[in-house]
């Protein structure tokens, strides 16, 4: 899927930057989480956070705009990791039958069909505070002073809780199609949002440098969202397109496929238009510009790099 857009011309390789930031942050989450006792709830726990298919795209981005700031990877290592610990938890949860009920996730059947749902809750219930245990264990205290690391636990709180993706979500079940944007933003700006914030922050970037990264960060994961769903209509059956019209709330099940491509270009446009303000920082912006066009145009496929 593409949308057009005003892309500067960048000699910048993503895919090959993408590529080895996986192999890293996979290596460190099969670390971060070993089998223990009672061993069944790691095993769910792996199960949805080394699940194969998986793009691992807010620790990516966390990772780039720590760098952005001249950030040392090692300093944002542990944040991505509970980035991802944090996204996979969302994921088991939005999966159970009493909220999207979905069957599978990643290219594999859902938690809770694997687990049970008693066993996937709990799963989901563990990895979000092993997030936030995993970036106080094992941040280099040299490299990100205290007063930081509080901020980025504070911001991925803020994220996940009733302000954040827990409020999308609700809505969500409510079924209000008047709140279909806020539902957008909550589900899948935050975690966007959150992961170039908690970059920023691990560097040392200026209050107003985050309020850009905060809003970058957040049309690009809507964008994401809203391009995967373009690209799921033109692959649906007509009677699949009519069941997804009556239980999803998205820019496309509401405005149709035209629609939801002029939303995508505006988005994209909103997220570069953020990027501009870091033009001091040479090409170290170019991961994060080339994660726009990427999330836009689908240039490669990540699953082939996991």
């Amino acid at each position: 899927m593409s949308v057009s857009g005003n892309s500067k011309s960048t000699q910048f390789d993503l895919k090959t930057y993408w590529m080895t930031l996986i192999s890293e942050i996979n290596q460190k989450l099969d670390q971060a989480i070993p089998i223990q006792y009672p061993e069944e709830i790691y095993e769910a726990m792996r199960y949805s956070v080394l699940a194969k298919r998986t793009k691992r795209a807010p620790p990516v981005m966390c990772i780039a705009a720590c760098e952005l700031f001249g950030g040392n990877r090692l300093a944002a290592f542990p944040t991505a990791c509970a980035l991802e610990m944090v996204h996979a938890a969302s994921l088991i949860h939005d999966d159970l039958p009493c909220m999207d009920d979905a069957p599978s996730r990643r290219g594999q059947p859902s938690n809770h069909a694997v687990y049970g749902v008693d066993k996937a809750i709990l799963a989901g219930d563990a990895l979000f505070p092993l997030g936030f245990r995993h970036i106080v264990s094992n941040t280099p205290s040299d490299l990100v002073p205290e007063p930081r690391l509080l901020r980025v636990i504070a911001e991925i709180a803020r994220a996940v809780g009733s302000t954040g993706m827990a409020a999308g979500q609700f809505l969500d079940l409510e079924g209000s199609l008047n709140s279909a944007e806020f539902v957008q933003e909550k589900k899948y700006g935050e975690m966007g949002e959150c992961s170039a914030v908690c970059g920023g922050l691990l560097a040392g970037a200026e209050d107003d440098e985050i309020q850009r990264l905060r809003r970058y960060g957040r049309a690009v994961g809507v964008l994401y969202k809203v391009i995967d769903d373009v690209l799921e209509a033109k692959s649906m059956s007509k009677e699949d397109e009519e069941n997804e019209k009556k239980k999803a709330k998205s820019y496309v099940s509401l405005y149709g496929v035209e629609k939801a491509v002029e939303v995508a270009e505006e988005l994209r446009t909103k997220a570069k238009k953020e990027l501009d303000g870091f033009e001091k920082y040479g090409e170290s912006v170019q991961p994060l510009y080339n994660f726009v066009d990427y999330a836009a145009d689908r240039g490669f496929s990540v699953l082939e790099l996991n």
